[in-house]
């Protein structure tokens, strides 16, 4: 007997229902969803579970062949054997039990509704929009399901860590024109950070190269001995300090990955809760807990007054829990704040932090 999937698609909207608030912290009632990959040239003449169990590193290969003989692996939309041999470009389908990352449950804050564009103050560990393991549990998302406000176009993009201003265009053709002025250089950001040490009184420039090495997933400063990467230009200007710590004003010239944050650690002065650029640990306080410790699977056991509409899949690898098996997320997100972004004929603005206070 084969088992019944129903899947959400790309045009399924995120709804209110679909988010579980505990502890401070945003989870999404697990999901059913395809996953769609056409097949490479290297991966013809495999069998398909041979195929899964030698690209695909999540799951076991016990876990391929019921997933296979279930249904949830197809072959251009059709049930296979699983001695089934894959042609290149076919279509493969993965129709997965989907539990996404959860992040902390602050409000995405909207500061301003137009007509064409909406500003909102973006929570730290909240992705922008879908991206990797997260779907609904990002800004773009959130705002569909709780305010009722799509379709949203990113003029920009902050990292998941990082809060702050995000504006975002209610239709294509208002987003092009704020990322064209953006590519020409008509676009002014600033940004504040919470940095190691005492920051020095005068205006610093730091133009210096910055380096992404995706494997590592972080940037480092060119060497002059190897010259690569892209060129970057950052301003600082100290904001306060109480000899500890410093409060900096970061304004980006350039828009390269990680750029504040390297060029703060080039200049001695990393952000002072980013694990990623400090050379010496940092004890944080856990927003969410890692899953390497037996609490921190997130058993769905609901508070006191809480409903929990959440069927349990038995050949899921993540069930009965509702983050994914193996998410780390130790992080509280960084002190780095997008505060303003100003054009030739517009400006916004986002509200200082409470660490920058």
């Amino acid at each position: 007997e084969q088992m019944e999937i129903v899947w959400n698609t790309s045009a399924d909207p995120p709804l209110r229902q679909d988010y579980i608030i505990r502890d401070g912290i945003r989870y999404v009632r697990p999901y059913y969803f395809e996953f769609i990959a056409h097949a490479k040239n290297r991966w013809a003449g495999k069998t398909i579970v041979d195929l899964f169990a030698d690209e695909f590193f999540g799951r076991n290969r016990e876990y391929y062949v019921d997933a296979v003989k279930s249904g949830r692996i197809q072959v251009s939309g059709r049930i296979v054997p699983i001695s089934y041999v894959i042609r290149s470009s076919e279509k493969i389908s993965h129709f997965v039990h989907r539990h996404e990352p959860p992040v902390m449950a602050t409000d995405v804050k909207i500061l301003c509704m137009e007509p064409d564009v909406v500003t909102v103050c973006k929570p730290a560990s909240v992705p922008v929009h879908p991206c990797g393991q997260y779907r609904k549990n990002t800004v773009v998302g959130i705002l569909q399901a709780e305010h009722d406000v799509f379709p949203l176009f990113p003029i920009h993009r902050l990292d998941r860590l990082v809060s702050g201003l995000l504006i975002l265009a209610r239709s294509a053709s208002k987003a092009d024109v704020f990322r064209q002025q953006i590519e020409s250089g008509e676009v002014k950001k600033q940004y504040i950070a919470k940095v190691v040490g005492v920051f020095p009184p005068n205006e610093v420039l730091s133009y210096v190269n910055v380096c992404h090495d995706a494997r590592e997933g972080k940037c480092s400063v060119e060497k002059r001995s190897a010259p690569k990467g892209k060129p970057a230009f950052t301003k600082f200007t100290r904001i306060d300090t109480d000899g500890a710590h410093s409060i900096v004003l970061c304004e980006p010239i350039t828009g390269r990955t990680h750029q504040i944050r390297v060029h703060l650690k080039h200049l001695g002065h990393p952000i002072a809760n980013d694990a990623l650029y400090l050379s010496e640990h940092v004890p944080r306080r856990s927003a969410v807990r890692s899953s390497s410790s037996t609490e921190s699977r997130y058993p769905l056991e609901p508070n006191e007054g809480d409903v929990v509409d959440f069927d349990i899949d038995p050949t899921c690898t993540n069930c009965p829990d509702l983050a994914p098996v193996g998410y780390g997320g130790d992080e509280d997100g960084l002190w780095l704040h997008c505060v303003k972004y100003s054009g030739p004929d517009w400006s916004y603005e986002c509200p200082y932090p409470h660490w920058a206070s």
